[in-house]
């Protein structure tokens, strides 16, 4: 159970919560824009409180590339967890970085037509 509020989260857990990779968070770490602390086997591990300022009102740390702005359809409650529809409203654009042969077999090109497909392992939700 995690219901109390932790001191301290785990790389992988304050990654999660950031929306971010375990390589981005190791990233921000070596470049000092995250402030982690080791453990006594010598792994990271973030403050609450790290995670929060980085949080903040969720425009600090993301990028425009991966907010989609919408209204929410429906929300559904079962146990712990809340599961959130939002109708995207803002157009925007998506922008994929791919291989060269991936660009050259799709046959891509300014005007046809192609879907981006999102991969992510968590989607936020803010307001």
């Amino acid at each position: 159970m995690h219901s109390m509020a932790r001191d301290y989260y785990t790389a992988s857990e304050a990654a999660r919560a950031l929306g971010i990779s375990l390589d981005t968070l190791r990233r921000w770490d070596r470049t000092g824009r995250i402030k982690t602390k080791r453990d006594a086997s010598n792994r990271r591990i973030v403050p609450s409180s790290e995670i929060e300022r980085l949080r903040g009102s969720g425009e600090a740390h993301l990028s425009a590339r991966n907010r989609l702005r919408g209204v929410v359809r429906s929300v559904e409650i079962e146990g712990l967890l809340a599961q959130v529809e939002i109708d995207i409203t803002v157009p925007g654009t998506v922008v994929a970085v791919i291989t060269r042969d991936s660009a050259a077999a799709l046959q891509l090109r300014p005007g046809i037509e192609a879907t981006a497909v999102v991969k992510a392992t968590s989607v936020m939700v803010e307001r």
